[in-house]
């Protein structure tokens, strides 16, 4: 994937491996960090009761971010569904 601000690149096996490399956040939010994918992040941060500023990316991706104890910026997603984006 390559959005132009953001090129992730991704192994083609049963775990996939990805690394991503931004110059921006997306959706004008800071540069993150680091980020870490998980299934069904919004459920696991409603049950965390985290606040969600917004919801599904263009590109297909849900996300929010914290920040750690060291200041630092993390980025949890999860990719959406077809459903989810109105691609079926």
């Amino acid at each position: 994937m390559d959005l132009g601000w953001i090129a992730t690149y991704a192994a083609n096996c049963m775990a996939s491996p990805q690394i991503s490399f931004a110059v921006e956040g997306g959706s004008g939010t800071p540069v993150p960090d680091i980020s870490i994918e998980v299934d069904d992040v919004y459920s696991r941060a409603i049950r965390a009761s985290f606040e969600i500023p917004y919801g599904t990316e263009p590109w297909g991706v849900r996300r929010f971010f914290v920040r750690d104890s060291f200041g630092k910026i993390v980025n949890v997603l999860s990719h959406s569904t077809a459903q989810e984006t109105g691609g079926g």
